[in-house]
């Protein structure tokens, strides 16, 4: 019977805290959008989410003399409809010493967070507001016009940006370019690395950006810019760990979990560069 005093991988119940915390932590750190900052997340405990798209309306203008009601104007609905896939990693540990629980739980939470950003990466790239690049590598003022295009469709809130990492370097070779020469801007990109906000919209970088995770064939994609409310990510249940006795392996199932899954809302406020 194991010491419940001591840690080891014969208690179940001591071995669950740091793996958990490893596998969470993993996980949230290697992917761009478990935490919700790119695309809102929604709780879906059934597994199922409905994301209303109302179309807009036009205003009537009613005079201080006029004694006319007002039109009633019914707004078209669009149901988007979005059912949460489960991922999944699994991991036998067995009753022997000298075990790390930590980079047990960091690569289950990587795997998980991985297939997770690869399928978000394909419904972002599923976008039909395309943009093709004419001078053959990504620059600043492909990210111009792209931004030029969305807010043309309405889209007034906050932009992000992800960068293909086999277009980052292009990318960055444009910030320092003499256009940009002894600014703040370039200073702070080559310095750190990190092009952080370019015409309001937040870059990121990814190396799940490709043309084998956007499920388009040979597109060169090279980047993606959305508004918040280009997607939605349904959340039935983040990521988790469980921990079950194997007694035919002498040891314990550890296993890594996530359901969610992204799904399109609008294309009108997202624009794929390739």
């Amino acid at each position: 019977m194991a010491n419940e005093n001591y840690v080891s991988g014969l208690n179940t119940d001591s071995m669950f805290v740091p793996l958990k915390a490893a596998t969470v932590y993993a996980a949230h750190e290697a992917s761009i959008f478990l935490g919700g900052q790119l695309i809102p997340i929604v709780n879906a405990p059934n597994g199922v989410l409905q994301v209303p798209e109302l179309a807009a309306v036009t205003a009537q203008t009613v005079s201080s003399e006029s004694n006319a009601d007002l039109e009633t104007r019914l707004p078209a609905d669009t149901k988007n409809t979005i059912t949460a896939n489960l991922y999944g990693a699994r991991a036998v540990v067995r009753d022997l010493g000298n075990i790390d629980l930590n980079e047990i739980g960091r690569t289950l939470g990587n795997a998980v967070a991985k297939a997770f950003d690869e399928d978000v990466m394909s419904v972002v790239c599923s976008t039909t507001t395309e943009q093709e690049i004419t001078s053959g590598n990504l620059d600043v003022d492909e990210i111009f016009k792209a931004v030029g295009t969305i807010r043309a469709n309405g889209e007034t809130g906050q932009l992000y940006g992800i960068v293909s990492a086999n277009a980052y370097a292009d990318l960055m070779t444009s910030v320092g370019s003499t256009a940009y020469a002894g600014g703040d801007f370039q200073t702070e990109a080559l310095r750190t690395g990190f092009m952080g906000n370019i015409a309001g919209v937040q870059m990121f970088v990814s190396s799940y950006l490709t043309d084998t995770n956007a499920d388009r064939g040979a597109i060169n994609v090279k980047a993606a810019i959305f508004g918040s409310d280009a997607y939605r990510i349904a959340m039935q249940a983040n990521v988790n760990i469980e921990v079950a006795r194997r007694a035919a392996a002498v040891g314990n199932d550890v296993v890594a979990s996530l359901h969610a899954k992204a799904g399109a809302i609008d294309f009108n406020r997202s624009v794929l560069i390739k």
